[in-house]
């Protein structure tokens, strides 16, 4: 009897010794933490990786940036296209007008070519969304090629979209805003609807600007290069790396925010059918005959903004793995969203008693989890596990 208890004393020493208590409450728990890594930039809107320690940095009120993330050294790019609009909210709070995007081609090391949209302007005709590429050596840009303009050139200072991302596919994915601020405005057939105005449409170019030659078929009439339409402000667009699948967010008016899964041919609605609500009372858009509408995966009850989202797949949030993230402009919200087959499961509000407007959220080379903050005093931060 004796030998028998001491034999069970020892299994249950053992037991105790190999307990993953400890373990399961080390990074699974852990708690996001912000960390500043540089300031003083100027409402910054995207950074684009050249190295763990290295990136491009676009400032929308300023200028494209090379940054050490290490030294705090900046270096003011050279060569940005002249054409880049002069009166960013010189004359109006609200103007949206810039430098939007920084993209690097998937072959960047080998080709050096850079992919940025801004806001260009055209004297005595106004502005719109541009689309260009250069190569960069060191610090300066040489070599521009226009792959879109998405004309015509107006004087509204709304809504230009910008968002760009390259799918598996190796085929570059844009976003382009209508640039109405009431829907009233609209023409007698709404802009996001219209396969003849370049405005309110996605598109899926070759790397050079070039049309794929399977994409949607919308007739002789349209465009070239529309991949799906019915869109208002959508800005934020990323590849899902575990499927594919490519996500976009998507500004409402009166409510309305967004998280749309981008389909081949979709037509996501705007004006004719939203989440939210209209801001014109005074107007009613037009039937469309034979139209069918995508819904969005999801929506907020409340306005978000919702900017530059990305998927997270680094090591330092295990039980965020592939989890999509999504910061906000509107009450400085950053979302964690849980996806399984294409259906959000689970959302979460991170760093609710420390809201700032945010404009991006991107992973480095080395799964570490960024955001660019949308203010005069503009933060790139690192989000740190506690």
């Amino acid at each position: 009897m004796k030998r028998l208890l001491m034999l069970l004393l020892i299994i249950s020493g053992a037991c105790q010794e190999n307990r993953p208590e400890k373990v399961s409450q080390s990074k699974s728990s852990y708690h996001p933490t912000k960390k500043v890594i540089l300031e003083g930039l100027n409402h910054p809107w995207s950074i684009a990786f050249l190295s763990q320690d290295e990136a491009l940095i676009t400032e929308k009120d300023g200028t494209l940036l090379k940054v050490n993330l290490k030294s705090k050294i900046r270096t003011v790019v050279k060569g940005f296209p002249e054409d880049l609009t002069d009166s960013i909210r010189a004359y109006n709070l609200g103007d949206n007008s810039g430098i939007f995007e920084v993209l690097l081609d998937p072959q960047h090391e080998k080709n050096q070519w850079v992919y940025f949209s801004y806001a260009a302007k055209r004297k005595g005709e106004g502005r719109t969304t541009k689309i260009v590429r250069a190569k960069l050596t060191q610090d300066s840009l040489y070599g521009h090629e226009t792959l879109l303009e998405a004309e015509p050139f107006t004087r509204e200072y709304f809504h230009f979209g910008g968002g760009m991302t390259f799918g598996t596919d190796g085929k570059l994915y844009i976003t382009i805003g209508e640039r109405l601020f009431w829907e009233r405005d609209n023409p007698p057939i709404p802009i996001a609807q219209d396969i003849t105005d370049r405005r309110g449409k996605i598109y899926r170019i070759n790397p050079d600007g070039s049309i794929p030659e399977d994409n949607p078929d919308y007739g002789p009439s349209a465009v070239a290069g529309i991949y799906a339409v019915g869109i208002r402000a959508a800005q934020g667009i990323t590849v899902e790396p575990k499927t594919g699948n490519i996500w976009f967010s998507e500004h409402g008016t009166i409510q309305g925010d967004e998280i749309n899964l981008l389909k081949a041919g979709a037509n996501y609605g705007w004006p004719n059918v939203t989440s939210g609500k209209l801001r014109s009372n005074d107007y009613t858009p037009p039937k469309l005959e034979g139209a069918n509408f995508t819904p969005p995966v999801w929506f907020w009850p409340h306005t978000v903004a919702p900017t530059g989202l990305t998927f997270y797949t680094g090591d330092d949030f295990p039980n965020w793995k592939d989890n999509l993230i999504v910061p906000g402009l509107s009450r400085g919200s950053l979302w964690r969203f849980r996806i399984e087959n294409d259906t959000v499961k689970s959302a979460e509000e991170l760093f609710i008693d420390d809201r700032v407007r945010i404009r991006k959220a991107r992973q480095s080379p080395s799964g570490k989890l960024y955001i660019l903050t949308d203010e005069d005093n503009g933060k790139l931060i690192q989000i740190l596990p506690q």
